[in-house]
């Protein structure tokens, strides 16, 4: 079983990302290395309702363990049930709460980072969805609603309700994505808990990862977009951590061989009509290659793997040049 304790530190962890961190994805973080997974948030509303949709992203391949699935919600009842049938039908190695999304849609309903304005009922949801499962439970958070301190006081709710693990992105929801992630804000929270904690938020390189756990002395980190169509910053900051050293990023044709292997897998998962929605991918995986502008427009409009390989080949012959 998932033992947040006794992990081995510091802990690399891929964050749950909506739309991004499905299981085509994580199977293809796991071809080039073992971070912990989290993955996307789902509604607890929408498990408990027996949503097949929902069930069917909650759904994962036994090579992404060890994961995480993440819910949101904001009734302790509805979210305690949801946790246990995601552990029972899908057998997860943990379950996260949602309470750091600054997304509008979320929050309206006082769903993620809005659960932070009211500690009293994120205690009841916490205490019950753990007394609901074996596996431990984590908490994802912001620095804050407003204020960046908020967090302050909030990680000691999360801890004393009974949360295995907490991670904090460094920026509040009024934020949103804006501004930078104030480490310095993760460390003092940090500080305030003994339960693990990752640092969250602006880690885009392993230069990046090496400066958040100097600067916020975290159990780990929680990478996000610095991820996307760059799964390989898990194992080369593997290796800096090890050695010191900044290892050279993957060649062109490691990329475009990559980016090929998850649209496969993508497709497989999704349909032929899945890859409309790889096209985010496809923008990620060739930000700054050079010679992509001649293609571009091309490969945002990709309509099947044919079409996806046909550029990609063009690609490789505009970088030869």
């Amino acid at each position: 079983m998932l033992n947040w304790n006794t992990l081995p530190k510091p802990i690399l962890a891929l964050s749950p990302m909506a739309d991004m961190t499905d299981s085509p994805f994580c199977q293809t973080v796991k071809t080039i290395a073992s971070p912990i997974l989290f993955r996307e948030m789902v509604s607890s509303e929408a498990v408990v309702r027996g949503s097949e949709k929902t069930m069917a992203m909650a759904g994962f391949a036994q090579v992404e363990r060890p994961i995480v699935q993440q819910l949101f919600g904001a009734d302790p009842d509805t979210m305690a049930e949801a946790a246990r049938l995601i552990e029972e039908t899908s057998a997860p190695d943990g379950i996260d709460i949602n309470m750091g999304c600054p997304v509008y849609k979320i929050t309206s309903n006082f769903n993620g980072a809005a659960l932070m304005k009211d500690p009293a009922l994120a205690s009841k949801i916490i205490r019950k969805m753990k007394a609901a499962i074996r596996v431990p439970l984590s908490v994802k958070i912001r620095a804050g609603w407003s204020d960046p301190s908020e967090c302050l006081d909030f990680v000691r709710v999360v801890e004393d309700a009974g949360a295995d693990l907490v991670t904090i992105h460094g920026r509040t929801k009024c934020q949103s994505y804006s501004g930078k992630s104030d480490w310095e804000m993760i460390g003092l929270a940090a500080e305030r808990v003994s339960i693990p904690v990752l640092a969250n938020g602006d880690i885009f390189t392993p230069e990046d990862v090496v400066r958040a756990l100097k600067a916020t002395a975290c159990d780990g980190i929680l990478i996000a977009r610095g991820g996307l169509g760059n799964p390989w910053i898990f194992s080369r900051s593997e290796m800096m951590l090890k050695t010191g050293v900044v290892p050279p990023e993957p060649a062109l044709e490691e990329r475009l061989r990559v980016m090929l292997e998850h649209a496969r897998r993508h497709v497989a998962f999704y349909g032929p009509k899945g890859i409309v929605t790889f096209r985010k991918h496809v923008s990620w995986y060739v930000k700054g290659i050079p010679g992509v502008k001649a293609v571009r427009h091309e490969l945002h409009t990709i309509d099947s793997l044919d079409a996806l390989e046909i550029q990609v080949q063009k690609l490789k012959r505009l970088h030869a040049m």
